[in-house]
């Protein structure tokens, strides 16, 4: 297998390239998590898996309940199916919570503040309702809980993590959170080694080929964990070896030929994010410029055959979207022509008139 080879099998496997599901649900459920800090980018994440479809269609599986909102792992916001919001925080969150212990104590949020914190949110979003972030700062200051010096945030985190809220649906900009037995009444219940195999499995069919080491990466787990995980679901993938690596992926995928593609992918992206070594895909000469400052913000990228080469940017109108793009070289008529086309793809899932320069 070459490079070429593997990437083009990336970009199927996480349906860039390759589009079987038809709603944003089973997009998210093959993926198994979706990194979604950048909450726009993130529903960009989904929509360009599902070419045709619209921005409002992402916003209705989150509004009807399809898709939720949380922090299963790394501490980082991903999108999740509703089916698997329980057995994934319940898998990957413990670690988490063990390893933020001493942040906690920084900012004196012990088990009594915890607690309480707990009961006074409970007791407020109980019956359906949601709260905006700002509100639910407020409620804890008016409760004697300090919000401030990033406490809030904190006891927002940890209350996800065990499983007691979640976010709901946007409003005015800013995500609001509603008690996840309300907002998901049932979900699977997957508990051991059964739940690292599924894990593992899932992960390996959306993002293969991928090593071990970016399965550790991605999910968090200890790596012993990660390869009980992956030995549990290797009989049902692929083995192949490519520089003196080990690579694991779905073995349903069709011959693929030559590879000619463009993609305008969101900042934090899970073709970008969701391996431990982005060298096959980023030249490191130019890796400074994903990550400007290495602030941890991840910038909107141009994939072509599988690569990054370029960033881009969009300015929003009223029914217009600006899109200028900044190559990190020459881009032929060929290339500039699919990135058009990507383009357009966006500008069609905003339901707005797409314009590219550079």
């Amino acid at each position: 297998m070459t490079i070429d080879e593997l990437l083009r099998l990336r970009l199927y496997n996480q349906q860039i390239s390759h589009h079987p599901s038809e709603t944003p649900e089973q997009v998210v459920s093959w993926m198994c998590a979706m990194q979604a800090q950048d909450y726009a980018g993130a529903k960009w994440s989904i929509g360009l898996r599902m070419p045709g479809k619209k921005e409002t269609d992402i916003d209705d599986a989150i509004a009807k309940k399809a898709i939720v909102r949380t922090w299963p792992m790394r501490g980082t916001l991903h999108f999740v199916a509703a089916d698997d919001v329980r057995w994934l925080l319940k898998l990957l969150t413990p670690r988490i919570i063990s390893g933020t212990a001493g942040r906690r104590r920084q900012l004196e949020l012990d088990e009594n503040a915890l607690n309480k914190s707990r009961d006074v949110i409970t007791r407020a979003l109980e019956g359906g309702k949601q709260m905006m972030r700002s509100e639910v700062y407020a409620l804890l200051e008016a409760n004697g809980i300090s919000a401030g010096e990033q406490r809030g945030i904190h006891i927002i985190n940890h209350l996800a993590q065990k499983q007691v809220i979640s976010h709901g649906i946007h409003n005015d900009k800013q995500p609001t959170y509603v008690l996840l037995d309300e907002w998901i009444p049932s979900s699977k219940n997957l508990e051991g080694e059964a739940a690292l195999s599924e894990l593992a499995l899932r992960y390996f069919r959306s993002h293969g080929p991928a090593t071990l080491n970016d399965f550790v990466w991605w999910s968090g787990l200890r790596i012993s964990d990660a390869r009980l995980g992956l030995n549990s679901a290797s009989d049902l993938l692929e083995k192949i070896e490519l520089n003196d690596k080990i690579f694991w992926l779905n073995p349903d995928h069709p011959p693929l030929g030559e590879l000619e593609s463009a993609y305008l992918l969101p900042g934090f992206d899970e073709y970008m994010l969701g391996y431990t070594d982005r060298t096959l895909i980023l030249d490191t000469q130019h890796a400074s410029k994903i990550v400007p400052g290495n602030n941890g913000m991840f910038m909107p990228t141009i994939v072509v055959n599988g690569k990054v080469e370029g960033l881009w940017k969009k300015a929003l109108k009223r029914d217009q979207i600006s899109i200028e793009i900044f190559p990190f070289g020459k881009i032929t008529n060929a290339k500039m022509k699919a990135i058009i086309s990507r383009a357009k793809d966006y500008g069609h899932y905003l339901d707005k008139i797409a314009t590219l320069s550079n």
